[in-house]
């Protein structure tokens, strides 16, 4: 389990921070809970679900399962969006978009205790993040992907760099994400990222398989 967010210096993100997207599982022919189960065997310690499509009690039903054995293997899970959802399975955290509930107002559902991320894309977003009261500010696209559609163009290591060190500077890590790659992923951790966000990589072949080249190469 990872540390309460508060101080906010007190959170150690794992480096690699694995999304179960049940969308991208569905195209695979894969069950999300499988591909969770997978990523938890391999050793992944921070994990997100990510359901878009999937209805309300399904989601929690999957939320609470992966819970389950998530927290047996010691680990850490993030629930997408959904404050709802969240606040119910008891998640250990959750992640908001741009577009989703404000940090104030996901706080008034979730409480204070879990962890709370919020993706960014540009300079005004980042450095409005780091103000809010977030556990962790996401930063992406980093490189080019055909995962997730955010609308906005690939910033490269250099926006890495910068959204980090305005992370730093209050205290917070950041989560990189956007087309990181087993052959990229270290390069992101280089250029300042705490921990990389994987969605369409690790389901490139055999879940688990992936999920431990991954690890190894962010070792």
């Amino acid at each position: 389990m990872l540390p309460n967010p508060r101080p906010r210096h007190s959170l150690n993100l794992p480096k690699l921070y694995a999304i179960v997207d049940a969308d991208l599982c569905a195209r695979n022919g894969r069950a999300p809970l499988d591909v969770a189960r997978a990523f938890l065997s391999a050793g992944a310690k921070l994990i997100q679900l990510r359901c878009k499509s999937m209805g309300s009690g399904a989601f929690l039903d999957l939320a609470n399962a992966v819970m389950e054995c998530a927290h047996a293997a010691g680990a850490t899970v993030v629930i997408n969006d959904r404050a709802d959802i969240a606040a119910l399975s008891q998640a250990d955290g959750l992640h908001v978009g741009q577009e989703d509930l404000l940090p104030l107002d996901a706080r008034k559902v979730i409480g204070d205790e879990p962890l709370l991320g919020l993706s960014t894309h540009t300079r005004d977003q980042w450095e409005r993040a780091v103000r809010a009261p977030v556990s962790y500010i996401a930063i992406g696209p980093v490189f080019g992907t055909a995962t997730k559609d955010t609308g906005y163009t690939a910033g490269g290591l250099q926006v890495v760099r910068d959204a980090s060190a305005a992370a730093a500077a209050q205290g917070l890590p950041t989560v990189a994400i956007g087309g990181i790659t087993r052959d990229n992923a270290a390069s992101v951790v280089a250029a300042g990222a705490s921990s990389v966000a994987v969605i369409g990589d690790l389901m490139n072949g055999n879940p688990e398989t992936q999920c431990r080249a991954f690890l190894s190469a962010l070792s």
